[in-house]
């Protein structure tokens, strides 16, 4: 394919990750080695800032700062949660999407994000070729939720589980200092993939872990569930459970939505059990067993844990934005860059590949039934034996007075 030239743009959208800017630096700095890559442009939270035209200059961003980059967790451009609609019901917005990058000859255009993103890319992409406008699209992974299909993993996974399994371990620790019978609830993401609730076995492993655990991949019953907390309690005084925010009973409903969908629980003085998934367990276990009981909810700290990243996850995180834009000077477009696993003389390797976005676009990934034991409250050794590589390697960040030095970008508009 002939030589392309021509401005890119570098937008990041979806939930942040501790990792996600080690991928736009990833490509930012290979796009700005390149000769063929006139300007490099970051879009301002995501897609949307294609649309309002409001793009950064990243040539003019200090050398070191994007450097730090790698260690700086969140979204450095901005993100968003923007659907576009289909160009086959309306243009509209992809018209303009056309009218921005001819205002600034882009040519190139990486999005880094998950599901969604997949699926704004492959929109894009279709409808530049439509028009018979060059362009050449390409899909950066990220998720923590590990939910990409087609892929081994995706950057965020790893360093998300490493914070999942490292919390769980001190949790454990801090139920078992008194003598008396305490339960905990730990609830994490994921809304309909297992992976960061499973990563928690990763502790149990370790000797210090949950008891059980519970992903979305198998009906809950709130019944057998009780049934193996009491029994736990009697035995042993301590119980520690892991849920993930999506399990759900036969019926489809989310345990985190029984108090407002009326399944019936309801304290000793009649009132509806509300809250997220932990504080509904919480309830429902103290009410059921009279013991002391702590709902504990991760929400955004997993999201974010840049200070117990993996490097590991760093490494391929940069690697998946570098490969994207190696790809697409090489003539590629219309793909995502995915992840293959190898293992080498007993070590764990991994390696690009490119797929189309169609195939990644809305699909979702989840954890196999058969790596969940036959309980439904634990995972098997195939999926500690999947997770432990991608936790592997301790951050080399810089820290100002013990502190982490995040970068500063200038985000100067074009």
């Amino acid at each position: 394919m002939s030589t392309l030239k021509g401005a890119c743009i570098i937008g990041q959208s979806g939930g942040p990750t501790a990792v996600i800017n080690a991928s736009v630096y990833g490509a930012v700095k290979t796009a700005l080695e390149s000769s063929d890559i006139t300007s490099v442009l970051g879009a301002a939270h995501g897609i949307k800032g294609v649309l309002d035209d409001v793009l950064y200059d990243m040539g003019k961003e200090d050398p070191e700062e994007l450097r730090l980059l790698l260690n700086t967790p969140s979204s450095a451009l901005g993100s968003c949660r923007y659907k576009l609609k289909d160009p086959d019901e309306d243009e509209s917005e992809y018209v303009r999407i056309l009218e921005v990058f001819k205002k600034y000859n882009v040519r190139y255009f990486f999005y880094n994000g998950g599901n969604d993103s997949m699926d704004t890319c492959s929109k894009i992409s279709r409808f530049m070729a439509k028009k018979g406008y060059e362009c050449r699209v390409m899909g950066i992974p990220k998720t923590i939720d590990n939910d990409l299909a087609n892929t081994d993993h995706c950057p965020g996974f790893g360093s998300a589980a490493k914070y999942i399994a490292t919390s769980l371990m001190e949790i454990y620790k801090d139920s078992v200092v008194y003598d008396i019978g305490t339960i905990t609830v730990v609830e994490t993401m994921g809304r309909h993939a297992g992976w960061l609730a499973g990563s928690a076995g990763l502790a149990s492993w370790f000797g210090c872990g949950p008891d059980l655990i519970y992903l979305p991949e198998r009906v809950f019953d709130i019944d057998k569930f009780l049934s193996n907390v009491k029994e736990l309690y009697d035995k042993n005084g301590k119980v520690l459970v892991v849920a993930s925010e999506g399990i759900k009973d036969a019926e489809g409903v989310f345990i985190s939505e029984y108090g407002s969908k009326g399944k019936g629980y309801v304290d000793s003085f009649g009132h509806t059990q509300l809250g997220g998934l932990a504080a509904i367990l919480a309830n429902i276990i103290k009410e059921k067993t009279g013991a002391k009981v702590r709902g504990i909810e991760l929400s955004l700290l997993q999201r974010c844990a840049a200070h117990i990243a993996s490097q590991t996850d760093i490494n391929e995180a940069f690697l998946a934005g570098e490969t994207a834009v190696t790809a697409a000077l090489s003539g590629q477009t219309g793909k995502m860059v995915a992840f293959e696993r190898e293992t080498i003389n007993g070590e764990y390797k991994c390696k690009t590949k490119l797929i189309p976005l169609e195939d990644v676009a809305n699909i979702e990934k989840k954890v196999p039934l058969d790596w969940i034991n036959p309980e439904g409250n634990g995972v098997t050794n195939e999926f500690i034996d999947y997770v432990l590589p991608l936790i592997q390697g301790e951050p080399d960040r810089r820290l100002e007075n013990s502190l982490p030095r995040f970068a500063k970008l200038k985000k100067i508009k074009v």
